[in-house]
């Protein structure tokens, strides 16, 4: 009996410990497990503004885009009932292009839909747009 409450008190403190607040692409905390992988990052050599409207197109064709913010360079979208953050950067004087995906669930992450989002960019700047 004493072994049953004793590893229900490791198993509870551990749940606690383990679950807290992670900071989002766009600079937001929101709930998850801080020891999880959720961001994809790649580098495109392509102006900001180019990888900024494949990015929304992407967004708006794969699911719901909730806000953009031009200043910061920010995107927020719910796709298949998950929370996708971007973030875009310029690197090397407005030659490269930093995108930072993030997809998360309610309390996890989703990595494979980090990747996806990220190779349909590619795929968009590929195109031509």
């Amino acid at each position: 009996m004493k072994y049953k409450i004793l590893l229900a008190l490791v198993v509870s403190c551990a749940a606690v410990l383990f679950t807290g607040c992670v900071e989002t692409a766009t600079g937001r905390m929101t709930t998850g497990v801080p020891l999880l992988t959720d961001t994809k990052i790649s580098r495109y050599q392509r102006t900001l503004a180019q990888v900024s409207q494949a990015t929304e197109t992407v967004l708006a064709r794969m699911g719901k885009l909730i806000s953009h913010d031009t200043i910061n360079n920010y995107y927020e979208a719910k796709v298949n009932q998950r929370s996708v953050y971007v973030h875009l950067e310029n690197v090397d004087n407005g030659n490269i292009t930093q995108v930072s995906v993030q997809a998360r669930t309610g309390l996890g992450s989703d990595i494979q839909m980090a990747a996806e989002i990220d190779k349909q960019v590619a795929l968009q700047l590929a195109s031509g747009q």
